[in-house]
């Protein structure tokens, strides 16, 4: 579908709604980054935002993180409407990984003080005090993820995938309600992007879990366990649903203007120029 999403949702959000876009629009220098977009997003959904450079990923991901305001239009995060809350404190409830947090962390930071450093919000330990708690449970989370064996490693001398899995464990550092993570295999090997992936579909088929929304331009890197997708192109939805529904060669076309063939092997998707 081309243009705007006419999907129903619901305004003011129930208590199991995590992100509530009513018609949002982003506009910059006269140009829609969003354009109209409605989305709703349950607690125990796990959403892939998917589509080419320009497409409005980012700025989508901004405004769940509350780091961007709609221009026009109505957005909810965590049952808190943008600009009547202090997003201080909703960020708090929020996991997220990018790289611009990837570059703020001091390379000789160890994997450890990577993680626990979420409990204050802060990159960098300096002077904090942290509860006997917190080093448990950052060494917990960094198990979880392959990471048992790097606590004492300086960040700046860990592979990217290594990065990677630190980051994401520094992220649910506070037990956030939403996950939100920005292109999180970018930049991996073959190999590496497998691991990540694993751990990323352990979580996603974890009923514990945050909600969460996982942003990336290619469908191989869709984890299994990943329930819903939306389809982006020039700040419009192209679809949106269960993922199932929306992964076809029809709606992918129409995403990246590309005539494409789409595969399914199982819980996972691969696509090619047709």
């Amino acid at each position: 579908m081309d243009g705007v999403l006419e999907a129903a949702v619901t305004v003011p959000p129930d208590e199991d709604t995590v992100i509530a876009f009513d018609r949002v629009s982003v506009v910059r220098s006269g140009n829609h980054l969003i354009n109209g977009l409605s989305w709703q997003v349950e607690l125990d959904e796990r959403w892939v935002v998917l589509g080419p450079n320009g497409a409005g990923k980012t700025t989508l991901l901004n405004i769940a993180s509350g780091g961007l305001h709609p221009t026009r239009g109505q957005a909810w995060v965590l049952g808190e409407r943008l600009g009547r809350v202090d997003v201080n404190e909703l960020r708090t409830r929020v996991g997220i990984t990018t790289g611009r947090l990837a570059d703020r962390i001091p390379p000789e930071e160890k994997v450890l003080d990577v993680v626990v450093t979420a409990a204050w919000s802060v990159v960098g330990r300096w002077h904090e005090s942290y509860d006997p708690q917190d080093e448990v449970r950052a060494r917990q989370l960094l198990a979880q993820l392959g990471m048992s064996g790097f606590l004492d490693r300086e960040f700046g001398t860990l592979s990217e995938g290594e990065r990677k899995r630190t980051q994401i464990a520094r992220a649910l550092m506070t037990d956030p309600e939403l996950m939100l993570l920005d292109e999180p295999t970018a930049g991996l090997d073959l190999g590496g992007r497998e691991i990540l992936i694993g751990h990323l579909t352990e979580l996603a088929l974890d009923p514990d879990a945050p909600a969460m929304v996982l942003v990336t331009h290619h469908v191989e890197e869709i984890p299994p366990g990943f329930t819903h997708g939306l389809l982006l192109r020039e700040g419009n939805v192209v679809a949106a649903g269960l993922l199932g529904e929306v992964m076809t060669a029809e709606n992918l076309t129409k995403t990246f203007g590309l005539p494409l063939l789409v595969d399914r092997f199982g819980d996972r998707y691969t696509a090619r120029a047709a």
